[in-house]
């Protein structure tokens, strides 16, 4: 069985981490699993709208470190590195539903998303630096875009978690709801957005996105080259020993 379901509701394509036993951790096959299923649904012209979403309890606990490290160089073979590539440049809209832990990866992927609905049990965090390394998934360029540089430092560089009000104030949530409440909101807006015709959204979409998506993806392009030279290096290395003795 999948660690990733799929389901088509009114042109929308549901796409939800179901990996409860390590919370939603991203493993390889999940990404590959999102890959294959992000590439169809923009070409298939049943799908106007992607939902990305965890459990009622946990979006993600970020990437499963010990499968992501197991899959080697963090080249253009690398799916976590194929994922980032083609959400960053994904030309349909994405929404997001967030409840629970969003840690790493599970919250920078919202930074790709075009909307995003949170619960209020949501718990955002980017321990990058704790673990020895660097931000990720062209973080370091659209946090700071979203919440000012002194916002972003103090997520990227101090690690410091927050939750789903903060995460309203600096853009990077639309609306907080009930745990029991934002799964059907995240829905609601996502089949509103199909019903729309679909090639004004996407080229509004674009639009939105034409002065930033160069320098987004030249940022994930340097940041992966720092992000492997660091986890390369010892101190990285015992950090992450450390955490999965945890």
């Amino acid at each position: 069985m999948s660690d990733i379901t799929q389901q088509i509701t009114q042109g929308v394509l549901q796409l939800s981490l179901n990996r409860p036993h390590k919370k939603n951790a991203l493993s390889q096959q999940m990404y590959r699993d999102l890959n294959q299923a992000l590439m169809q649904a923009a070409t298939d012209p049943a799908v106007k709208v992607v939902l990305l979403q965890g459990s009622a309890d946990c979006f993600s606990a970020g990437n499963d470190l010990q499968d992501f490290i197991g899959a080697g160089e963090l080249n253009s073979q690398h799916p976590t590195v194929q994922f980032l590539y083609i959400l960053a440049q994904f030309s349909k809209p994405v929404v997001a539903a967030v409840a629970g832990l969003a840690i790493g990866i599970g919250t920078t992927v919202l930074l790709h998303c075009d909307l995003v609905y949170a619960a209020d049990s949501a718990h955002f965090q980017l321990p990058f630096t704790q673990l020895g390394l660097c931000p990720e998934a062209g973080s370091s360029v659209l946090l700071p875009n979203l919440a000012g540089y002194q916002r972003a430092a103090q997520y990227l560089l101090l690690g410091e978690a927050f939750g789903a009000t903060e995460a309203v104030q600096i853009g990077l949530v639309n609306q907080v709801v009930t745990n029991t409440e934002v799964a059907a909101l995240a829905l609601e807006k996502a089949v509103k957005l199909a019903a729309l015709p679909a090639d004004a959204v996407q080229s509004s979409k674009a639009l939105l996105k034409r002065n930033t998506l160069p320098l987004t993806l030249e940022t994930i392009a340097t940041e992966l080259v720092q992000f492997q030279r660091l986890l390369n290096t010892n101190e990285s290395q015992q950090r992450i020993s450390a955490f999965f003795k945890r």
